[in-house]
């Protein structure tokens, strides 16, 4: 198994409409990409390690699947409308890491 998770970066300009990116983002993204998503989740930012230190990320979407192929094959048809999304709930470029469960 395999995440797939959209990080986007915190900054003291970064706007990020958490209820759009929950309620319409993820869905629509899990709808497109059928059953090829396993699972998902998204992490919203509190802080960083040390007090008052700002969160690297605003927030996280991560999206589980059985294999980087898998992940590839569904994405690739759909990659435009959900690119094309981004401006709905953020004004922050997302970093994307694909990472192997081991747990």
């Amino acid at each position: 198994m395999i995440k797939v998770s959209v990080m986007y970066p915190n900054s003291s300009d970064a706007s990020f409409d958490i209820e759009y990116y929950c309620n319409i983002h993820m869905p629509m993204v899990a709808e497109l990409l059928c059953g090829a998503v396993k699972g998902s989740n998204v992490d919203i930012g509190l802080a960083g390690g040390t007090p008052d230190e700002m969160a690297s990320f605003i927030a996280m979407g991560h999206l589980i699947f059985d294999s980087v192929n898998s992940f590839q094959d569904a994405f690739g048809a759909h990659a435009e409308k959900i690119m094309a999304d981004i401006p709905n709930y953020t004004n922050t470029q997302p970093q994307i890491q694909i990472s192997e469960i081991k747990l």
